[in-house]
């Protein structure tokens, strides 16, 4: 494997970073699918499967820069505390909140000081998909404290999560193409 180019470091670093955020996402909002399932609220799982399975391609787009760039990607995945659904909604969302508007921008921003194309296209891809769960889950946690439980979150619902990029929608056919990646929508991966 060769060695990380001086010019690099500080951007393996930050593919690192988001790799091992992206990997310990993914564990958390699967854990906190079986919550919510356990909890009678299958559309908020559906949603953490969803964002769990788009948590799970950003790691591996990382994965694969950071090996382009001649790293090897490894993390430690923590242990998941699981709370209420209505908490791990708010705490799925922090998290989200905490990429767009800290994590991917300061990423991106060296990336592109530096002009690397890989890392802004895996840091812009995640960083598209991250908004989209934040506006879920904000959804999710208005509709659970106004006590609507017989809303969607109370139903298993479909997400259609794309494989290249992660980008994630609720509905069917959104685009014909990802907005963010331009991957053929046929090809989305549908979430249950």
């Amino acid at each position: 494997m060769p060695a990380i180019a001086a010019e690099n470091i500080t951007t393996v670093q930050n593919l690192m970073a988001a790799f091992e955020g992206e990997s310990n996402a993914h564990a958390k909002y699967t854990a906190f699918a079986v919550k919510a399932d356990a909890d009678g609220l299958h559309g908020a799982a559906s949603l953490f499967r969803a964002a769990a399975r788009a948590e799970q391609i950003h790691a591996g787009n990382h994965a694969r820069v950071i090996k382009q760039l001649g790293g090897e990607a490894t993390c430690t995945i923590h242990a998941v505390e699981v709370k209420t659904t209505l908490e791990n909604l708010k705490t799925a969302l922090g998290g989200e909140q905490y990429e767009i508007n800290t994590m991917y921008p300061g990423f991106l921003a060296e990336a592109t000081e530096r002009g690397n194309r890989a890392a802004i296209r895996t840091f812009h891809g995640a960083l598209e998909a991250e908004k989209t769960h934040a506006r879920l889950y904000g959804e999710a946690v208005a509709l659970l404290q106004a006590g609507k439980k017989d809303s969607w979150l109370g139903t298993v619902r479909e997400f259609y999560v794309c494989p290249v990029c992660g980008y994630t929608s609720e509905t069917e056919e959104e685009h014909e193409r990802c907005p963010v990646c331009n991957c053929p929508w046929e090809k989305f991966e549908i979430i249950r």
